[in-house]
């Protein structure tokens, strides 16, 4: 039964793996880790489609990695902490640089949270 664990944890490491393979999803995740984002804030962030950006998150809120929570007419997301790869999500994301200035040069250019 055991080893039965043992598979699903290395399956769900490697769908979490998998996932963050893509740079941007990987941004993504460590921009949240710092703090909780808005769709709007990730366009500017990556300057990307909101479509595009929206397809990024439901692959991680998918798998549970992250969450979110609507606000108004807005949906913030964030890093779920309770998810199973949690720890080696946080683990992995000390070995990329941090993403702390780029929020802050958000906020700086009066971007953070600037969905209409």
């Amino acid at each position: 039964m055991a080893s039965v664990k043992q598979q699903m944890e290395v399956a769900t490491a490697a769908k979490v793996l998998k996932l963050l393979g893509d740079k941007t999803r990987l941004t993504m995740v460590a921009l949240m880790l710092e703090d909780e984002c808005c769709v709007c804030e990730f366009v500017e962030l990556f300057q990307m489609s909101q479509p595009s950006i929206s397809q990024h998150l439901r692959k991680l809120r998918d798998v549970g990695l992250i969450e979110e929570e609507r606000r108004g007419q807005w949906i913030f997301f964030r890093v779920n902490k309770k998810h199973e790869a949690y720890d080696m999500v946080a683990s992995l994301l000390n070995h990329i640089p941090d993403q702390t200035e780029r929020l802050r040069e958000l906020e700086k250019d009066g971007l953070r949270v600037c969905c209409d």
